[in-house]
């Protein structure tokens, strides 16, 4: 059987490994892509039908293409963000094999570099960049049986309420996913409960300005490490129908009953936490501390931005939050399904190589991983607040090309040197 030869693999062909891609063509490193569906596929067919991104189009996109035809301060729907990542990938002749599974990667014995099983046959190469993301598996907390007789799903299989039973839902989970779910359910006249667990809470906009630029000229998404107990904390955030201020009094007042941490069930009735009224004020305390660093920027820097008072006003809790329920009898309760929007797993079962540690995770300085000529892009945190974002893993890729550009010129070095001694 014959074995293909590459110097670089990028395994993904969404948008960390066009990233990846495009800075391995600047720094000369010849390189193949390979992608087991389509371009971009998990924003087409794994996430819900009206889904935009949460970030407006100048600051959620690689620098060198704005999205076509696009205000700047809209929010770009799924299709056309797959669109782009498609026109990218034409725009820097990207070497892109769509349809092709990597099966299996594993270091050669004897040799530098990797030997790599796909579905279409054995690669070789020096260097194997991971660009898969951090949204492989779905995870889905064995809380409910699937006895219990529900319809249940995992936000990434979540396309439109039609889709779910007639009957109240419980979505749990109320990051970004969560809420913007649950708000489209109680929009289209379903009775909701929303699970709401620790979460962040910044103001969409403030003063004029979006969030995503009070982040940077804070010198936020530059964070290299976050906050203690900050690690998993999940951030509530809409660009939908224009984008909002994601607010939880608010849909309660629409009709939304918001429960505590999803605990447990029991012969058809859910457990909650007690912790309701104390997660709302950690997500105030974080949106109230983001409008005080914006103020103090703005009094510093002497800049002409409007001042923003309402935006301060924190309505009345409302009764589901002054007497939470605690326990919920789903029959009782009309409830016919539960959306899960409990995030993500990474799976690298596929990696047969030392590069991660007693709990599964990579090992790894900036991506640049243990396991020398093993690279991983688009983690969260990667160098980063803003790794996992469409315009930080652009920035994190260029670090990568250019530590394996480097171990090329001294591969390279290494090789002229044998050649003059046998002169």
């Amino acid at each position: 059987m014959s074995i293909e030869e590459v110097d670089t693999l990028v395994v993904g062909g969404g948008q960390a490994g066009l990233a990846m891609s495009e800075h391995l063509s600047k720094c000369g490193v010849p390189h193949l892509v390979l992608e087991r569906h389509r371009i971009a596929e998990r924003w087409r067919s794994e996430r819900w039908d009206s889904l935009v991104t949460n970030g407006p189009a100048w600051h959620d996109r690689f620098p060198g293409m704005e999205f076509p035809d696009a205000d700047p301060d809209s929010f770009i729907h799924k299709e056309a963000v797959a669109d782009y990542f498609v026109a990218y990938a034409e725009m820097i002749a990207a070497p892109v094999r769509c349809g092709v599974e990597v099966k299996e990667v594993r270091r050669n014995s004897g040799r530098p570099g990797f030997c790599i099983e796909t579905s279409e046959g054995m690669i070789d190469a020096k260097s194997v960049v991971v660009a898969t993301g951090p949204f492989q598996q779905p995870v889905v907390p064995p809380v409910v049986p699937q006895s219990a007789g529900l319809m249940q799903i995992h936000s990434s299989a979540y396309r439109n309420p039609h889709q779910l039973p007639e009957g109240g839902v419980l979505v749990v989970g109320a990051g970004s996913s969560g809420v913007q779910i649950a708000d489209e359910l109680l929009q289209a006249g379903r009775s909701v409960y929303l699970s709401v667990g620790p979460h962040d809470r910044p103001p969409r906009a403030y003063r004029g300005r979006d969030f995503c630029w009070w982040l940077g000229v804070l010198g936020k998404w530059d964070l290299e490490t976050p906050g203690p107990g900050t690690e998993h904390v999940t951030i509530a955030v809409s660009g939908a129908l224009g984008g909002y201020t994601v607010d939880f009094r608010r849909l309660a007042a629409q009709g939304m009953t918001l429960v505590g941490l999803t605990k447990g069930y029991r012969d058809g009735v859910v457990s909650f936490a007690p912790d309701l009224a104390a997660n709302l004020a950690r997500g105030d305390a974080n949106y109230m501390s983001l409008l005080d660093e914006a103020d103090a920027y703005v009094a510093r820097n002497g800049i002409d931005l409007p001042e923003e008072p309402e935006a301060r006003r924190i309505e009345a809790d409302p009764k589901c939050v002054t007497d939470p329920i605690l326990e919920l009898n789903l029959k009782h309760a009309g409830i016919t399904s539960i959306i899960w929007a409990t995030g993500f797993t990474v799976d690298y079962s596929w990696l047969k190589v030392d590069a991660f540690d007693g709990r599964g995770k990579p090992r790894h300085q900036r991506g640049v991983s243990a396991e020398p000529g093993i690279y991983f892009l688009g983690l969260p945190w990667q160098s980063r607040r803003g790794s996992s974002f469409i315009w930080g893993v652009w920035h994190d890729a260029k670090y990568l090309a250019d530590h394996i550009a480097t171990q090329r010129k001294y591969l390279a070095y290494h090789e002229a040197a044998k050649r003059r001694s046998r002169i």
